[in-house]
Parts: C-alpha cells; sequence; structure tokens
C-alpha cells in the first residue's frame, strides 16, 4: 500500500521586529532630533555667537566686572520671567507682573522700618495675593488670562500710587540693613541677586523635570480637556502657577529695592513684555505644553547682552534695545513654527 507523504505547508515569512514589537520605544528620525534641539537651545547657541563676536569687537565687553555687571541687572527680570514661564507653559499669560514687581519694591522699602522679615514678607503676602487673585478668576471663574491680568495690572499700579500719595513719596531702606545686604552683598564679586537668581531657575527646572506637578503644567498646557478627562487638578494646577508668578514678581521687586536701597514707584513699566519675549525667545510656546526654564534664562541674558552691547556702541539709543528684541521675537516665532511643522512631518 502507497503512502504518499503530505504536502509541504507554506510558512509565512516572520514579522519584522519593530522597536514596538521588541518592548521599546520607536526612535525618532533625525529631523525630529535636530529641531527639537533647536527650538529648546537654539538661543542658547545665538547667546554664545553674540557674546563671542562682541568681545573681540569691544574689549570691555568680555570683562568678568562687565559680565558681573549685565547679570546682576538680568537677576531681576529673570526671577520674573521663572514665574511667567510657569504660566505661559499652561497655556495662560500674566500681565500683572510689571505693576506687581514695582508694588513689591515699594512696599517692601515700607516695611523695612521694622526689620528684615517685614521687609521680605510684605511684599511676598501682597503680591502672592494678587497672583491668587488672578488664579482664582482664571480656573474658577473661566475668565481670561489677558482680561484678568490686565485688570491687576491697573489695579497694582493704582495700589502703589496710592500708598506712594502718588508718586510724591519715596520710601527708603536704612543702609547698612540686613535686608539692603541681600541686594548690595556679594560672594567673590557676584552679587546675591544673581546667586538667588540661580538657585530659583534650579529649583524651577527641577520641578519642572522631575516631579509630577511638573508634568501636569505639560498636560494642562498641551490640552485643558485631555488634562481634565485624565483626573489631573487643572484648576488646582492654574491656582498655584498664578500665584507663584505673584510670588516671584514681589519677591523680584523687593531684591531689586534692596539694590537700590528705596522703593522706585517708576519701575516695571514694561517688564511683563521683556519677560514674555524673553520666555518665548528661550523656546517656551505661547500656547502652552512646551518650555523650559533653561531656555527663559538664555533668553532674559541673550537681552541683557544686547542691551548692554548697544551701551558699548555708545552712538545709539537705548530705545534701540526694543527693535531689536521685537525682531528677535518675530524671527524665534517664526522658526518655532518651521521647527514645529518639521517635527510632525519628518
Amino acid at each position: 500500500m502507497n503512502h504518499t507523504s503530505p504536502a509541504p505547508v507554506a510558512q509565512a515569512p516572520a514579522p519584522l521586529k519593530t522597536p514596538e514589537a521588541t518592548g521599546g520605544a520607536p526612535r525618532p528620525a533625525a529631523g525630529q532630533r535636530i529641531a527639537g534641539l533647536l527650538q529648546r537651545q537654539g538661543v542658547l547657541a545665538v547667546l554664545l555667537t553674540v557674546v563671542i563676536v562682541a568681545s573681540f569687537i569691544y574689549p570691555t565687553f568680555g570683562t568678568l566686572d562687565n559680565a558681573r555687571g549685565v547679570s546682576v541687572q538680568a537677576s531681576f527680570g529673570a526671577v520674573v520671567a521663572l514665574g511667567m514661564t510657569l504660566v505661559i507653559i499652561t497655556g495662560g499669560i500674566d500681565l500683572s507682573v510689571g505693576s506687581v514687581f514695582a508694588l513689591g519694591g515699594v512696599l517692601a522699602a515700607w516695611a523695612s522700618q521694622w526689620g528684615f522679615l517685614a521687609a521680605l514678607f510684605a511684599p511676598l503676602v501682597a503680591c502672592g495675593a494678587i497672583g491668587l487673585l488672578n488664579g482664582l478668576l482664571v480656573a474658577r471663574a473661566g475668565m481670561a488670562p489677558f482680561i484678568v491680568t490686565l485688570a491687576t495690572l491697573l489695579g497694582a499700579r493704582g495700589l502703589l500710587l496710592a500708598i506712594t500719595d502718588e508718586g510724591a513719596t519715596t520710601y527708603l531702606i536704612p543702609k547698612g540693613s540686613a535686608f539692603a545686604e541681600l541686594g548690595q552683598g556679594s560672594v567673590r564679586g557676584f552679587g546675591y541677586p544673581i546667586l538667588i537668581a540661580l538657585a530659583l531657575f534650579g529649583i524651577g527646572g527641577l520641578l519642572l523635570q522631575r516631579t509630577s506637578f511638573g508634568q501636569t503644567l505639560f498636560a494642562v498646557g498641551g490640552s485643558n480637556d485631555a488634562a481634565m478627562l485624565m483626573g489631573l487638578p487643572v484648576a488646582r494646577t492654574k491656582i498655584l502657577v498664578y500665584t507663584l508668578s505673584g510670588l516671584l514678581a514681589g519677591f523680584a521687586g523687593a531684591l531689586s529695592a534692596a539694590r537700590l536701597s528705596s522703593g522706585v514707584t517708576i519701575v516695571g513699566v514694561g517688564m511683563e513684555l521683556d519677560a514674555i519675549s524673553a520666555v518665548v525667545i528661550g523656546g517656551t510656546l505661547l500656547i502652552g505644553g512646551a518650555g523650559s526654564v533653561s531656555g527663559t534664562l538664555w533668553g532674559v541674558l541673550l537681552l541683557a547682552v544686547i542691551q548692554n552691547l548697544i551701551n558699548q556702541i555708545g552712538s545709539l539709543d537705548s530705545s534701540y534695545q526694543s527693535v531689536v528684541s521685537g525682531g528677535f521675537l518675530i524671527v524665534v516665532v517664526v522658526a518655532q513654527r518651521y521647527l514645529a511643522r518639521s517635527r510632525r512631518t519628518t
């Protein structure tokens, strides 16, 4: 009896092993990685280029004393911009920081007659309360951040004028006091404001990158509705970032007053626009959901270096800084749109 052997069964080719099948995440294309790197650190490359070129052209620009001076002047705006970064990452905006900065300085100078703690806590309490009000109106009442913070900008400036009798009274900080030392002291030539700003940025970086709160900020800015569906504390997060923005603006104003030994009523005008410019130039998207505190720091320093460079030239008016800053802002926003499109299509 003949036995016929069964016909061989054709085997399907083994499936290709994809990164997902092997348990790894897909690696982004080279174009995506480059676009992401430029979006995050492009401002640092521009800053280094400007510093190197300017140092060759103007010998006094590259000196250590000039670097210290630029850093001290930039430190106050940097602290304000740090709070603005947190707000913008959530998709918001805070136009009140300039007036809050000035109010913090006046309150610190006024309270300095009662000692260091009074001079420090008076601006923190008042400015933190303004930030809290912003957060409650935005998060709980559902009001637009632009309108809310524009109203508190006017309110803080009005309170400042009421305290100083329409600017006729200037409160002085006692010379040699511990609070004055906070703004005027230094460690090896580097002023306390520089060290304080760097410490705050270090804390801010850890907060954004190493905590669940930081990830919540990015989620809220990326999609408010999706964050709510995920069960994230959206309202509480917004209230907290606006409160932090008010606290940091008030603290920066207090530092500035300690540096100047007085509460100057005319400071802070337009500071909110400088802070927004530095944040956006540093790579944080105005629509929210992406950004970094390191980029904001480079953005603040770039604007400060441009101002110092204009002073070095001597023949240019300081108003040219606004022209240059506006030009940088337009270029950065256009570049961000191009890079974001490249990351989606690559």
